[in-house]
């Protein structure tokens, strides 16, 4: 089944757009990013425009253990399977990507929310998984410590084959509603679990049928081996941090070869890369946008996500000064990919100059310039083998966003980089994914 065009998700980091700072813009929505009308009104627009997936970031604390986190307090957001749960009534054909953490709630809960969302929905639901790196949301859920890196990715390796059996412990015809008989389900197609493992002990069988997908798609972000490893042993979808197309296909390369083996087939899938896409017209208007940004910004909160990125605190370091020595990454439990960022850098950049890049949403591909420029970039990545498609990542909402489905999105149709309209079927057919099949079914 093959995908004959690129993948364009609409990305929420933050509700207003995805710099952190996003919310300052002068034309940034306000309480309506509370209401469930500011996203419709997205998600119709996105819908209209044959875009694939609403992908909704998250996190589970408020970032306010740091010097510039207890005033600004700028980064709350909806619960995302609750929100995307609400979009599904206004919406018809587009996929509905939440995240989820696999550190802080339960296989049976987690496969649950999904299973409901993908029968809501007709079958278009997507879990994005992470395993949480922020300390604040250990303390939330009854931790004094960030559990150890490697562990998470563990606890998250059996959390998702749990939840697949658990999504797999109804088979496809085990419902019957047969009043004649008396029987609502076959009792010999649901199947208990019994599952006891390092981490999980889970009798099963789920209490929702078995998703319309099989399986909702499995979506991972993260670049660090353990997480390109679960990637390649787990999901279906990989997010990924790039910023040309030479970087893209070694990642790719890479990639192949872990599927591979893990008896994987390559074009199963997906990889997507994350794109900060912004239409302007003129060097005038480019310029205008750099001052703009430069505004916005807060030195203090590039200081204090620099901090909490390296686990170290830049308070005590000359911010115009070169970085001090970083850690190495193998034994670091912070955010792994970060830390790759970070490095990667020019390292004559001093500690300032590099907070206020990872301000501007890290290493995300920023790709400016005319309507048409844009869509060459876009286009030529993708044709390139480097992607198989974007986490459109808008700057500012729903200014960016607009000038992209108004202007952008137009020649990609054009150019049959970008669907035109909607494939039948469920989100997993629309992608070109293959089914699933039962594990508990009998041959």
């Amino acid at each position: 089944m093959p995908q004959a065009t690129a993948i364009f998700n609409l990305f929420f980091f933050n509700p207003q757009g995805d710099y952190r700072f996003s919310w300052r813009h002068p034309d940034a929505p306000g309480k309506e990013i509370f209401t469930l009308k500011y996203y419709a009104d997205l998600a119709r627009r996105a819908e209209a425009a044959a875009l694939d997936n609403i992908f909704i970031a998250d996190h589970v604390a408020i970032w306010d253990t740091v010097p510039s986190g207890v005033p600004h307090y700028a980064n709350p957001r909806l619960e995302p399977v609750t929100l995307l749960a609400a979009l599904s009534a206004v919406t018809e054909n587009i996929g509905l990507m939440a995240t989820a953490s696999t550190s802080y709630t339960e296989p049976y809960n987690l496969a649950r929310y999904f299973a409901s969302l993908d029968h809501l929905s007709g079958g278009r639901a997507s879990w994005n998984v992470v395993t949480s790196w922020l300390p604040e949301e250990a303390a939330n859920y009854g931790l004094d410590t960030l559990p150890e890196h490697g562990r998470r990715y563990e606890r998250a390796a059996e959390f998702i084959a749990v939840v697949r059996k658990l999504w797999d412990s109804w088979e496809d015809e085990a419902v019957l509603i047969d009043k004649q008989s008396g029987y609502f389900a076959d009792p010999e197609r649901v199947h208990p679990l019994n599952h006891a493992g390092e981490f999980f002990k889970v009798r099963g069988p789920l209490n929702v049928p078995r998703p319309p997908q099989g399986h909702p798609i499995v979506v991972q972000a993260g670049s660090s081996e353990s997480g390109k490893a679960l990637a390649a042993a787990q999901a279906d979808i990989h997010f990924v941090f790039m910023s040309n197309i030479e970087k893209g296909l070694a990642y790719r390369e890479d990639m192949n070869k872990r599927l591979r083996e893990n008896g994987r087939e390559p074009e199963h899938f997906k990889i997507l890369g994350g794109v900060l896409p912004v239409v302007v017209n003129t060097p005038e208007e480019k310029e205008q946008r750099r001052a703009l940004i430069q505004t916005l910004m807060n030195d203090q909160m590039a200081l204090d996500l620099l901090s909490t990125y390296l686990r170290m605190d830049m308070g005590e370091y000359d911010a115009n000064a070169p970085l001090p020595p970083l850690p190495e990454e193998q034994g670091f439990d912070g955010l792994r990919t970060a830390l790759q960022i970070i490095k990667g850098y020019d390292p004559a950049l001093t500690v300032l100059q590099l907070g206020r890049l990872l301000l501007q949403s890290s290493d995300s591909w920023l790709v400016i310039g005319t309507a048409q420029e844009v869509a060459d970039t876009l286009s030529e990545a993708f044709h390139a083998g480097a992607v198989d498609g974007y986490n459109l990542m808008f700057p500012f909402l729903p200014v960016d966003f607009d000038n992209f489905v108004d202007r952008v999105a137009p020649i990609l149709k054009q150019s049959g980089v970008m669907q035109q309209a909607y494939r039948p079927g469920t989100l997993r057919e629309k992608l070109g994914l293959p089914p699933v099949r039962n594990q508990f079914t009998r041959e």
